[in-house]
C-alpha cells in the first residue's frame, strides 16, 4: 500500500525445505484450545469415580455391608452418563460443521447400527448368551405381582416391548457417537505401527488390544467355555476387559503422538507436490491438527472409560467376583407391597414411603436383569469400536491413498 510492499512472502513453493521443531504439550499451552476444559474435567472424574469404586470394593470385603448404598454404583452411573454426554457433545461438534459429509456418515452407521442391534435382540439366548432375556423375564415376572392387584399385568408385555425398543434405539445412539472415535483409532494404530517399526513388542500390543478387544466383551457363545463354571468364565471376562482397558490407557501417548505425527506427513506429502502454497495455509493447517488434540485425546479415551465402568457395573449389579476374595452372598430381596399406616409423624411417613419403593424397586431390578444389560453394554461398545475401526482402517489404507 502507498508503494511499500511486505517482505513476507505471500506464498512459497510446496517443495520448501520445511522442518517442523517438537515441544512437549504442557497444561498451560492446552488451556486455550477448545474442549480442553471439558476433557480435563471428565478425565478427572472419571479417575476419582474409579477411586472412589475401588475403596468401596475394599470396605465392602472387610466389612460386608448388606443394607448400605454402594457409592461406587452411583459414580459409576455418572461415569457412564457423563461418557454418553460427551460423545454427544463431539457428534454434535460435527453436525454443526458447514460441510455435510461428517452428518451423512453418522447418520448411515446410525442406521447401520439400529439394524445390528436388532438382530442382536433377535438372535435367540442359546447362541449368545447375554442374560438380557431371563432377566427381563424376572423383571416381568417381579412386576406382576405389583400389577396384579391393580389390574395393570395387561402393560406387561407393551413394557418389556418398549424396553427392547428404547435399547435398541441406545444402540444406535451409542453406534452414531462411536463412528468418528472408532475411525480415529483406525488411524492413529496405522500410525503408531508405523512409529513403533523398530519395537515389535509395542507393536504387538497394539495389535492385540485390536483384535481382542470384542472377544473379552462377547458373551458365551454356545459350547464355549464349556469347561469352567459360569462363576469362574465370568470372572475371567471381567479381568480380560479391565486388562484390555489397562492396555489400551497405557498406548494413549503413543496413539496421541501418532495424530500429532499427521502435521509432519502432511509436510512431506506437500514436499511431493509441484506449484506453490500460502505461507498462511501451511500455518492453518498444522494448527488445525494441534487445536484438534483434546477432541482426539476424548474420542481415544470416552469408549475406554464406558467400558470400563460398564464392566464394574456388570460385576457390582450382576454380584459377579472378582476371584480374589470370598463375595458375600446376596440377600434374597422379594417384591412386596407394605400396607399403609394411617397417622404417626411426618418423618416417619417419608421413611416408611422411602423405604417401601426401595424395596419395590430392589426386589423388580434383580442382579440377573442388571447383568444381561450391562454385560450386553459392554459388548455392544466393543463391537462399535471393531466395527468403526475395521472400516477405518480398509479406509485410510485403500479409499484415501486413491
Amino acid at each position: 500500500m502507498n508503494g511499500v510492499t511486505d517482505d513476507k512472502p505471500l506464498s512459497v513453493p510446496r517443495d520448501i525445505d520445511l522442518h517442523l521443531d517438537t515441544s512437549p504439550i504442557t497444561a498451560v499451552d492446552a488451556l486455550v484450545l477448545r474442549y480442553f476444559l471439558e476433557y480435563q474435567w471428565f478425565v478427572d472424574f472419571a479417575v476419582y469415580a474409579t477411586a472412589v469404586y475401588v475403596f468401596t470394593e475394599g470396605y465392602s470385603c472387610v466389612v460386608e455391608p448388606q443394607r448400605e448404598m454402594n457409592l461406587g454404583v452411583l459414580w459409576c452411573l455418572l461415569t457412564v452418563f457423563f461418557s454418553i454426554k460427551v460423545f454427544f457433545m463431539v457428534m454434535r461438534h460435527y453436525f454443526r460443521s458447514e460441510e455435510g459429509g461428517e452428518r451423512s456418515v453418522c447418520l448411515t452407521f446410525a442406521f447401520f447400527f439400529l439394524l445390528l442391534a436388532m438382530v442382536a435382540l433377535v438372535i435367540r439366548e442359546h447362541y449368545l448368551e447375554f442374560g438380557l432375556e431371563p432377566g427381563l423375564d424376572s423383571v416381568s415376572s417381579n412386576l406382576e405381582s405389583v400389577l396384579k392387584p391393580r389390574g395393570w399385568d395387561w402393560t406387561l408385555p407393551l413394557a418389556k416391548l418398549a424396553f427392547k425398543l428404547g435399547l435398541v434405539a441406545l444402540c444406535s445412539f451409542l453406534g452414531a457417537c462411536l463412528t468418528f472415535p472408532g475411525l480415529r483409532l483406525a488411524q492413529t494404530h496405522l500410525d503408531a505401527l508405523r512409529m513403533t517399526a523398530d519395537r515389535p513388542l509395542t507393536q504387538l500390543g497394539d495389535i492385540a488390544e485390536r483384535g481382542w478387544g470384542v472377544e473379552a466383551g462377547t458373551p458365551r457363545l454356545c459350547g464355549d467355555g464349556r469347561d469352567l463354571s459360569d462363576s469362574a468364565y465370568n470372572t475371567a471376562r471381567l479381568w480380560a476387559v479391565v486388562g484390555l482397558c489397562g492396555l489400551r490407557l497405557a498406548a494413549t501417548r503413543l496413539h496421541l503422538q501418532a495424530y500429532l505425527g499427521l502435521a509432519e506427513r502432511w509436510v512431506q506429502q506437500m514436499r511431493k507436490e509441484a506449484g506453490r502454497i500460502a505461507a498462511v495455509e501451511i500455518q492453518r493447517k498444522i494448527t488445525r491438527i494441534y487445536c484438534y488434540v483434546p477432541v482426539v485425546s476424548l474420542q481415544y479415551l470416552g469408549p475406554i472409560i464406558l467400558t470400563l465402568h460398564c464392566t464394574l457395573l456388570l460385576k457390582t449389579l450382576g454380584h459377579h467376583s472378582w476371584g480374589l476374595y470370598p463375595e458375600p452372598s446376596p440377600v434374597p430381596v422379594s417384591v412386596t407391597v407394605a400396607p399403609s399406616h394411617p397417622g404417626g409423624e411426618d418423618g416417619e411417613d417419608v421413611r416408611a414411603a422411602v423405604e417401601q419403593i426401595t424395596g419395590v424397586l430392589g426386589g423388580i431390578l434383580t442382579p440377573l436383569f442388571f447383568r444381561g444389560l450391562f454385560a450386553f453394554l459392554t459388548w455392544w461398545v466393543a463391537v462399535c469400536q471393531v466395527v468403526t475401526s475395521l472400516f477405518g482402517l480398509y479406509f485410510h489404507q485403500y479409499l484415501a491413498v486413491s
